[in-house]
């Protein structure tokens, strides 16, 4: 004779818990977000004072990309991505 599968009962969490939950999870997949366009900033930068064109260009456009992906997550508001990147591409023209 076959053994039936053994059913596991789901948990029913209270409605606040679940909301904590979720809440930290967001929190850190943001938090990590967040820290690689930190990391995608800090490369353009150091790229500025090389002055390579293509490089500066490459890392720019890695920035951008990253910050519209943030503010079509809602990590980022578009006024504050709309800022870095106009600061950024200033400082690019400058430099080339």
């Amino acid at each position: 004779m076959a053994k039936e599968p053994v059913k596991k009962a789901k948990v029913k969490l209270p409605t606040p818990l679940k909301r904590d939950l979720q809440n930290e999870k967001r929190r850190l997949r943001n938090k990590a977000f967040k820290s690689t366009v930190r990391t995608a900033v800090r490369q353009f930068e150091e790229a500025l004072p090389k002055g390579e064109a293509a490089s500066i260009k490459e890392h720019l456009d890695n920035v951008y990309s990253m910050m519209d992906k943030g503010v079509k997550r809602g990590i980022y508001k578009l006024n504050k991505a709309s800022r870095t990147k106009s600061r950024l591409a200033a400082r690019a023209v400058a430099k080339v």
